[in-house]
């Protein structure tokens, strides 16, 4: 008769479980002031503070600009969720996957030495999906891309130049922005290898190329220097 019992109450709990996430609702709204990980930390702390109870969860993609709010119908709604963000730097408007939401940016490629490497990468992406333009900067070894963010991502974007031959990191002007090209033998993208980049300090941003066997690293001088990065990278085990 306990083991019965007990099973009956799991299988109430289970129940009700279910029926509490079925309740849950979501909602996706554009907030194009939101650039990045401290603009979704101070959209998440107004809209907890002004909406304590009924929020269950929110995602960010600083990308499309989008936050996805998922909350208790029973406790809020889209309307009050959004109130907070009204007349704020993260003003809340309608969102649709049919949008269109033009990025732009420019990747570093240290392969991109001359018009033939311009064509090469160009052709790499020309056509794909959600690319409107491409501009290639020989002289500065960089290709702007600009892009639909609602049909394509700067991932895909620096897989496909990957697959063309190409090792992407993030172009910047500045002057305190340097960048380095390491040829290194079985090297592997792999979370440990990644880890252990991203523990280095001054590293903006960097991209493996498996077939080429090949390390691109963005990194800011006033925090690394060339010398420096190089012992580092020399006896680091990837």
């Amino acid at each position: 008769m306990k083991k019965r019992f007990m099973t009956m109450l799991l299988a109430l709990t289970a129940s009700i479980g279910m029926a509490s996430a079925q309740q849950l609702d979501s909602m996706v709204m554009r907030i194009k002031g939101m650039k990045c990980d401290e603009c979704g930390h101070k959209v998440m702390v107004r809209l907890n503070e002004r909406i304590p109870d009924g929020i269950e969860d929110m995602w960010f993609d600083y990308e499309k600009r989008i936050a996805t709010v998922l909350y208790d119908p029973a406790k809020t709604c889209p309307d009050s969720i959004k109130a907070p963000l009204i007349g704020t730097r993260y003003n809340p408007t309608a969102y649709s996957k049919n949008d269109i939401i033009t990025r732009g940016m420019g990747l570093r490629m240290a392969e991109l030495k001359s018009s033939a490497d311009g064509a090469k990468a160009m052709a790499a992406l020309k056509g794909k999906l959600g690319i409107d333009s491409l501009a290639p900067h020989i002289n500065k070894n960089y290709l702007f891309i600009r892009y639909d963010a609602n049909k394509t991502c700067k991932a895909e974007i620096r897989k496909q130049l990957v697959e063309a031959g190409f090792t992407p990191t993030n172009y910047y002007s500045s002057d305190k922005v340097q960048y380095a090209y390491y040829k290194i033998p079985g090297i592997k993208d792999t979370e440990a290898t990644r880890e252990k980049l991203f523990l280095i300090d001054g590293v903006e941003d960097f991209n493996i190329n498996e077939k080429k066997q090949v390390l691109a690293i963005t990194y800011f001088n006033d925090e690394m220097t060339v010398d420096r990065l190089d012992a580092i990278i020399k006896k680091t085990k990837f």
